[in-house]
C-alpha cells in the first residue's frame, strides 16, 4: 500500500493532524508530525502549516511560538514522492503558492518564532529553520541545502536568510556545495543561539519562549520588523524607521508600565496595550 501523503505511513490513519498546533501559558508549540518521513513536507502539511501560523496572528493570548518537528528530524524539506506524481504542480507555482506564504507568514507574524531544532533541517526544512527569529539546535541536529543533489536551487527564502545569518561565503558553500552544517558549527557561525543536548531541547526550547513571553508583545513585534528592515536598507533609512517604530511603541500602555516598573523596582506586567 503507498504512503499516505497525510501520515506518512502505509495504511496511516488519515484523519491524524500532521500539523499540531498547542497552546500553553501563552506559548504556542507547532510539531511538524510526520516522523516516519523525517516530517517532509507535502501539500495538505504546508496547507495546515500556513494555517497554524495564520489563527496564531490573530490570536492575542499568544505571545510567543515555538516551532519543531516529532521524531528524529526537524524537517527534510519537500515530500520527493509527492514530486513524481503525474499531476505534480510545477514547481515555480508550488514554490510561488505553497512555501513563499509560508515564509511571509512566518517573518509577518507579530509574536517571535523559537525554531528549536532537534535533528536534520533540510532543503525547505532548513528555509524554515532560517526564517524563524531564534534558533536552539540539539547536538543531533543539523542543515543541509540538498536542492543541488537533485538538480534544483535553494528556495524558500534560502539565499535570502542565509548570507544574512552565516555570512556570505559560508551560505555560497552551504548553498552551491549542499555541505552539512553541523549543529556545532551552527553555534559558531551564529546560526542558533545555543546547542543542547537532545533530551532538553523542549525544555530550553520553551525556556527562551517563556522569556520572549514575559516582554511587551508590541515592542517585540515592532522590533521583529524593524530587524526585517533594516536588512535591507541603508543607514538613513534605518535610523528614520527605528524613530517612527519607537513613536509607536513610545505611545503604548505598556511602555508606561516598563517606566514604572523600573522606577518601582518590580518585574513588569506587560498587556500587550
Amino acid at each position: 500500500m503507498p504512503d499516505d501523503p497525510r501520515t506518512g505511513a502505509a495504511g496511516g490513519d488519515p484523519s491524524r493532524p500532521l500539523v499540531r498546533s498547542e497552546t500553553t501559558d501563552g506559548i504556542a508549540t507547532i510539531t511538524l508530525d510526520r516522523p516516519d518521513a523525517l516530517n517532509a513536507l507535502t501539500i495538505p502539511m504546508k496547507e495546515d502549516l500556513l494555517a497554524a501560523f495564520r489563527s496564531i496572528a490573530r490570536d492575542e493570548s499568544v505571545r510567543a511560538v515555538v516551532l519543531t518537528g516529532a521524531g528524529r528530524a526537524f524537517c527534510a524539506g519537500q515530500d520527493l514522492k509527492e514530486r513524481l506524481e503525474p499531476d505534480a504542480t510545477p514547481l515555480s507555482v508550488e514554490v510561488r503558492e505553497r512555501y513563499n506564504p509560508i515564509i511571509r507568514a512566518m517573518r509577518s507574524l507579530p509574536q517571535p518564532i523559537v525554531g528549536a531544532i532537534n535533528g536534520v533541517a533540510a532543503g525547505a526544512g532548513a528555509s524554515l529553520a532560517f526564517a524563524c527569529d531564534l534558533r536552539i539546535a540539539a547536538d543531533t541536529a543539523s542543515f543541509v541545502l540538498a536542492f543541488g543533489r537533485i538538480g534544483l536551487i535553494p528556495d524558500s527564502g534560502a539565499t535570502w536568510f542565509l548570507p544574512r545569518l552565516v555570512g556570505p561565503a559560508k551560505a555560497a558553500e552551504l548553498a552551491l556545495l549542499g555541505s552539512t552544517l553541523s549543529a556545532a558549527d551552527a553555534e559558531r557561525f551564529g546560526l542558533v543561539v545555543s546547542v543542547v543536548p537532545a533530551g532538553s531541547l523542549g525544555e530550553e526550547a520553551r525556556s527562551l519562549a517563556l522569556r520572549l513571553a514575559a516582554l511587551a508583545p508590541r515592542a517585540l513585534a515592532l522590533t521583529k520588523r524593524a530587524l526585517d528592515h533594516g536588512w535591507s536598507v541603508g543607514l538613513d533609512d534605518a535610523l528614520e524607521d527605528e524613530a517612527l517604530r519607537q513613536g509607536i511603541a513610545g505611545g503604548t500602555s505598556d511602555h508606561e508600565e516598563g517606566l514604572a516598573a523600573f522606577i518601582e523596582k518590580r518585574p513588569p506586567r506587560f498587556t500587550g496595550r
